[in-house]
């Protein structure tokens, strides 16, 4: 079996742009939503949420402090009128390519040509080339309605007429289309403004088609781009599978099917399509399967070790080779059997068990009998090399087969991290289980495995005595379960322990046991800080109390915020009004200063306050960083506010008036009687 992925799969120049623009524009620290989702990639977006970036169905929904991002799909004039009357700060991620469709369309229309749209009218690339057009503007979708249009129109056959089409056009309608234009409309305009990627990627998935048993399309169940490729395969390929994840691919591959393509949208990450593709490659046969098939195949059977010959001829042991033996010793290395045989039987460590972390000098003493397998003997040296492990594993694979078919789950250690998974066993039996199947996340490391217990199930029996199993699926149901418990059980004010999933700009999210709560950063500290990473970091465990459920849209808000350290409160309980306290200047203003009292407290130093003497401005009397003396006049429950005093510590400076009075008193002269005005004018 043989799997062919398209040369051109994944990001186009486009989207990764988009992408890129979002990306960096959080990097940079500024608050960012996009008219609409990025992509059409779920998972993507989800990840983009977490970072803070949401998607909003207008221009008028963008909160002010935001910038908005429009996605490569662009958008009609309209829309940048819009954002420009609201003052909304935009990022243009338009795709070149299509900006160029709207800079056509514009122009076309002021010349007064009907502009025609190869393309689904309700996609938002459409509108947006539509919201171009001054005048005429018309959509069709295939040939057939293009002719349609024409015939309600009959007057384009004469008059000047502009043709585009969408970006993502189906290349072969739009051929058709434009045959049949060239024939019918003497004076059409045609340009040709399918992308040459989306052309390219057609192209490719057509060729793929013809050569292949079987197509996979990964990619949106939404995307324009995905649905027209998964159109191309199925006019060329019998079985078309369209998954946005390696999570929705068929548990076994078709009967007839050898070869496999595998295509993907212009939307879907390049992590996805590996994905994908593994998982495919393990569902065909195992990757370890592959490479120890690969190796045997190489040798004959004369040529193979004695353990390779025993794996291949263990179906077919006989009672001749099972034997019981008694422990006669042990130590770290081996036990030693009597067999009963005229041989001294070996057990090494390495035959005793698949864990390798079991302690044969605590499990086994002289006088136990142990189930054992020959692997080889030397009758010069009346030596015979026993196994434990695999005589356990032939009488447990009964049970591993019935647990695939039962779907029980099964425990075990992990006792390696090999090429494309780890490794397990379970009744005796080695466990192979997938990268793909080994975590809940893609993103979680295979190493912290190393030495676990971990449950699975089996999902596949291989040739061999080969056994694959599945990690992800019992981790899965434990979550659903846990989330259906929280979320029956939970309650406003609840108590509870989580751990720190992840931070964004604006919070921390937690997991409450199977369900993700978000601490909002106001909610850290008591005090204000400009990152939530200054509290927490991924991986605290926190005690956490539930502020919020909203059931219907799956959001908890919780609280991390203890009522006794809330400042305000330590400096109710340490402090009242007369207290004389040490502050620190922070600020000044021309009212006044405002001065630390502890930390999360300030209080107020009005400037009628600061001197017992007039003061013009509050920097001639105090600095920023200054300590110095206050007492506390008035405290404001309600407001919390507090109002300090330096002045009423000062011995009050006698007014000017009164210092006057107190120089020595000049004599006083009589007072002049003035003469009536009439007689001063005589």
């Amino acid at each position: 079996m043989k799997i062919t992925l398209a040369e051109s799969a994944g990001f186009c120049f486009g989207v990764n742009r988009a992408v890129n623009m979002v990306y960096d524009l959080v990097n940079k620290g500024n608050k960012v939503c996009t008219l609409g989702p990025i992509i059409h990639n779920r998972f993507l977006v989800d990840d983009l949420e977490k970072l803070g970036v949401f998607s909003v169905d207008s221009v008028q929904a963008a909160p002010k402090d935001h910038t908005l991002v429009i996605r490569s799909h662009g958008v009609g004039q309209d829309i940048y009128n819009k954002a420009s009357e609201l003052n909304i700060k935009i990022e243009d991620a338009t795709c070149p390519f299509v900006a160029k469709i709207h800079k056509i369309a514009r122009e076309q229309s002021a010349l007064d040509y009907p502009v025609l749209i190869g393309g689904d009218p309700k996609h938002s690339e459409v509108i947006g080339i539509k919201g171009h057009c001054s005048g005429e503007a018309y959509v069709f979708s295939d040939i057939e309605q293009l002719e349609q249009l024409l015939k309600n129109h009959p007057e384009f056959k004469e008059k000047d007429v502009a043709v585009v089409s969408q970006t993502t056009f189906n290349a072969k309608i739009f051929e058709e289309c434009k045959i049949f234009l060239k024939k019918v409309c003497t004076n059409a305009n045609i340009f040709d403004t399918i992308c040459n990627a989306t052309a390219l990627r057609q192209q490719q998935a057509m060729s793929l088609a013809k050569e292949n048993d079987m197509m996979i399309v990964v990619g949106g169940l939404n995307s324009s781009n995905t649905a027209k490729l998964f159109d191309v395969c199925s006019e060329h390929c019998d079985t078309v599978v369209l998954v946005e994840t390696a999570a929705d691919l068929p548990q076994k591959v078709p009967a007839g099917v050898e070869n496999i393509g595998v295509v993907a949208g212009a939307s879907t990450p390049a992590g996805i399509i590996k994905e994908v593709i593994r998982t495919m490659s393990e569902i065909m046969q195992p990757v370890e399967e592959q490479l120890e098939e690969k190796e045997v195949a190489q040798k004959s059977f004369d040529e193979m070790t004695d353990e390779e010959a025993f794996e291949a001829s263990i179906n077919s042991l006989n009672s001749d080779q099972k034997v019981v033996g008694v422990v006669l010793s042990v130590n770290p290395s081996e036990i030693q059997v009597d067999i009963g045989r005229g041989l001294a039987g070996y057990v090494t460590a390495e035959e005793y068990s698949s864990d390798p972390s079991v302690n044969m000098m605590e499990e086994v003493k002289p006088g136990d009998e142990l189930n054992l397998i020959i692997m080889r003997t030397n009758d010069q040296e009346g030596t015979a090399m026993l196994s434990k492990r695999r005589f356990d594993a032939i009488a447990g694979w009964s049970d591993i087969v019935a647990a695939k078919d039962s779907g029980e789950i099964l425990t075990g250690i992990v006792s390696d991290v090999v090429k494309g998974g780890v490794v397990t066993s379970c009744k005796g039996v080695r466990i192979f289980i997938p990268a793909s199947q080994a975590t809940l996340s893609r993103n979680d490391s295979l190493d912290e495995l190393k030495g676990k217990e971990v449950s699975f199930r089996i999902i596949e029996i291989g040739r061999g005595r080969r056994a694959i199993g599945s990690i992800r699926s019992v981790l899965r149901e434990q979550r659903k379960e846990a989330e259906e418990k929280i979320w029956a059980n939970i309650a406003e004010g609840d108590k509870i322990t989580g751990v720190v999933k992840s931070l964004t700009s604006y919070g921390a999210f937690v997991d409450i046991g199977g369900v993700d709560g978000m601490i909002h950063i106001s909610e850290l500290s008591w005090t204000r800080i400009k990152n939530p990473s200054e509290v927490v970091a991924v991986g605290d465990t926190v005690d956490v109390y539930i502020k919020a459920i909203d059931k219907d849209k799956k959001k908890i808000s919780l609280g991390y915020k203890k009522a006794d350290e809330n400042p305000w409160t330590i400096f109710k309980t340490n402090y009242g009004i007369d207290s004389v306290v040490t502050v620190t200047i922070v600020s000044l203003t021309t009212y006044g200063a405002f001065a630390k009292i502890i930390p999360g407290v300030d209080g107020l130093i009005h400037i009628s306050q600061i001197a017992n003497k007039h003061v013009a401005k509050t920097q001639d009397e105090l600095s920023v960083g200054q300590e110095v003396e206050a007492k506390i006049i008035n405290i404001d429950d309600e407001q919390k506010r507090v109002s300090l005093s330096i002045r009423a510590l000062l011995p009050e400076e006698a007014p000017a008036e009164e210092v006057a009075e107190e120089a020595t008193e000049a004599p006083v002269e009589a007072p002049v009687e003035e003469a009536p005005a009439e007689e001063a004018a005589e």
